[in-house]
């Protein structure tokens, strides 16, 4: 695969990131994920202007949008991707060895890749472990994606494919790499950014194309719900099978399937919605 670093198309085998990056050592970078559909990155607008909150909130000089449109474009060129994913990632650069930056400027990468299928639909069980909707990174998607790993794997050991966060008031919040949807009695809802959940791309094309409530609820709702659904730049709309082994009434019930069926006439009107 060929990738893009601070300016340059290098194969992989020749791109080289320094062992003293900020983001190796201390996690300090924000990325975004986007999908390549027909040859393009789906909703890339969306996705430009959230790394753009993202280096604000983490306090990165943030790439201009217009060298990164033509950083994945030349990484689809040379890869000839046509349905796959791409990922944005920029960190701290070079720096001393402690939390302290240096002054050798970010590193910006740019990566494709193919596509991994996702089944379709999952089980999914409660981490153990809350989100702290009141953190420093609360709505920055960074590199620190150490809680994701460990709660990703909890779920994986239990025969699930996703783990969903409370936060630290008991109210639902957020997979490890998902935003999640639940319906009950006739509601579609899902969980408003306050409750510290990323502010997800396809969550928010969801939310315009159906009605869906954003509202508060705990966490034991999931395991209530009528039927539910997570979105994610990849998995798009994946409805839920179970919670912790409890098989929902529906999957998929009709607000996913609505959704879902929204979502994809979306992608095939346009590429940058």
């Amino acid at each position: 695969m060929k990738v893009w670093i601070n300016g340059s198309v290098l194969d992989e085998a020749d791109a080289r990131v320094s062992p003293f990056d900020h983001g190796l050592l201390t996690g300090d970078g924000v990325f975004e994920t986007l999908k390549v559909v027909r040859g393009g990155p789906f909703a890339a607008r969306r996705h430009l202007e959230r790394l753009a909150v993202s280096c604000r909130g983490l306090g990165l000089p943030c790439p201009d949008p217009a060298q990164m449109r033509e950083a994945m474009a030349a990484v689809i060129d040379a890869n000839g991707l046509e349905d796959a994913r791409l990922r944005i990632t920029v960190t701290g650069g070079p720096s001393p060895l402690g939390s302290d930056r240096g002054d050798a400027g970010p590193m910006v990468v740019v990566a494709g890749g193919p596509l991994a299928g996702w089944p379709a639909s999952t089980d999914v069980v409660l981490a153990p472990w809350p989100r702290n909707e009141r953190g420093a990174l609360v709505g920055i998607k960074t590199t620190s994606y150490g809680e994701n790993v460990v709660a990703l794997a909890y779920a994986k050991e239990r025969g699930a494919g996703e783990a969903i966060f409370a936060n630290t008031a008991g109210h639902l919040c957020e997979g490890t790499g998902s935003n999640i949807f639940l319906a009950k009695g006739g509601r579609l809802i899902t969980p408003p950014l306050s409750a510290g959940c990323l502010a997800g791309v396809t969550r928010a094309l969801v939310t315009e194309t159906v009605h869906v409530v954003e509202d508060s609820v705990p966490l034991a709702a999931l395991l209530e719900a009528d039927e539910a659904f997570l979105t994610s730049s990849t998995r798009e709309v994946q409805p839920i099978r179970a919670v912790d082994g409890v098989v929902l009434p529906a999957c998929p019930g009709p607000q996913t399937l609505a959704a879902a069926a929204a979502f994809k006439a979306l992608v095939a009107r346009t590429v940058d919605p």
